[in-house]
């Protein structure tokens, strides 16, 4: 039948093996044999599965579309005012300030009850739980360099000198407010958009990352042959 005739064009990929996270080698079609990032969870469990997870993926439209309509103003004002950061925070703080503070009064010249402003409080377990994660991630960044300043892994040098490098190549051309509008524009509309489209996108990802696999094999036995084998053989030991 015509499902015969899929099946058997359909591209061979079975027992490819290819070095690197996501790609698991197995047979059948690409979307399901890898996984962007090499993620074993949904994009909503990835995200923290929590209302902001939800923000993020859009089911929740209206903050979703607040944040991007916030996040606009902020940037066309911090941008096109041509003053500082700290002077525009000032003045809204400033001007929030005295509006509560007239407002407040005004309810008391009017013997109106005070609205009670909701306490705003850090709890130890919250901090406890930021500094916990952030001595993880530290940590982990320490080790990579560590890696990195002794030669053991060639993939994570290249990777940290390419991000690097257009780290700087992007600071050189846009603004911090302008790179953190991106981002934040970035972070609201990509996993959605991903979330939505996942089976493409992880078919087409596993494509390039199999092609670029190929490629640096190439890069990293060119660069291995240059080097004394006696030097390799001190590493492994």
């Amino acid at each position: 039948g015509v499902g015969v005739l899929v099946m058997d064009h359909s591209p061979d990929i079975c027992g490819i093996e290819l070095d690197g996270d996501g790609w698991n080698g197995t047979c059948g079609n690409s979307s399901t044999s890898y996984r962007l990032f090499g993620r074993q969870s949904t994009v909503h469990q990835i995200m923290g599965g929590g209302k902001a997870a939800d923000v993020i993926l859009w089911k929740r439209q209206h903050i979703s579309f607040a944040i991007i309509v916030v996040s606009t103003v902020a940037w066309l004002v911090f941008e096109r005012s041509g003053l500082s950061f700290l002077t525009i925070c000032s003045n809204v703080f400033l001007i929030l300030i005295v509006l509560l503070f007239l407002r407040a009064n005004y309810d008391v010249s009017r013997n109106k009850q005070l609205q009670t402003l909701p306490e705003l409080l850090v709890s130890e377990e919250m901090v406890n739980n930021a500094a916990a994660s952030f001595r993880v991630k530290i940590n982990y960044a320490l080790l990579m360099a560590h890696d990195i300043t002794l030669g053991k892994d060639f993939r994570l040098f290249f990777k940290a000198v390419v991000g690097l490098w257009l780290l700087s190549v992007i600071g050189s051309l846009i603004s911090f407010f302008t790179l953190a509008y991106i981002g934040t524009i970035l972070f609201v509309t990509l996993p959605a958009l991903y979330n939505r489209y996942e089976e493409h996108v992880d078919r087409y990802a596993g494509l390039i990352h199999q092609k670029l696999s190929k490629h640096y094999k190439v890069a990293d036995e060119s660069v291995s042959s240059r080097f004394p084998r006696s030097l390799f053989k001190e590493k492994d030991s």
